[in-house]
């Protein structure tokens, strides 16, 4: 995908090369090159971003119910103490 999207770049940069002026040369390159490219690589990206915020979540989740269960545990070990 990024090879993909460094060669449009290098297409676009070799266009604007070649318009009159240079307003309309850096106006070739950021809308028919490094705008639409970066659109795609947000929308192709975000299943991936989608996932890893999903494993963060799920990481989270498991490491309050760990510090739960230690806490419990915890808090028994210390009623049992103190009957005895």
């Amino acid at each position: 995908m990024h090879i993909a999207a460094v060669g449009w770049i290098y297409v676009t940069l070799m266009m604007a090369i070649t318009e009159e002026t240079v307003v309309a040369g850096i106006m070739t390159f950021f809308l028919y090159g490094v705008l639409p490219t970066l659109i795609i690589v947000y929308v192709a990206g975000s299943p991936q971003r989608r996932r890893r915020n999903e494993e963060a979540r799920l990481r989270m989740m498991q490491e309050r119910q760990s510090s739960n269960t230690n806490d419990r545990d915890s808090d028994a070990k210390k009623s049992t103490d103190q009957a005895s």
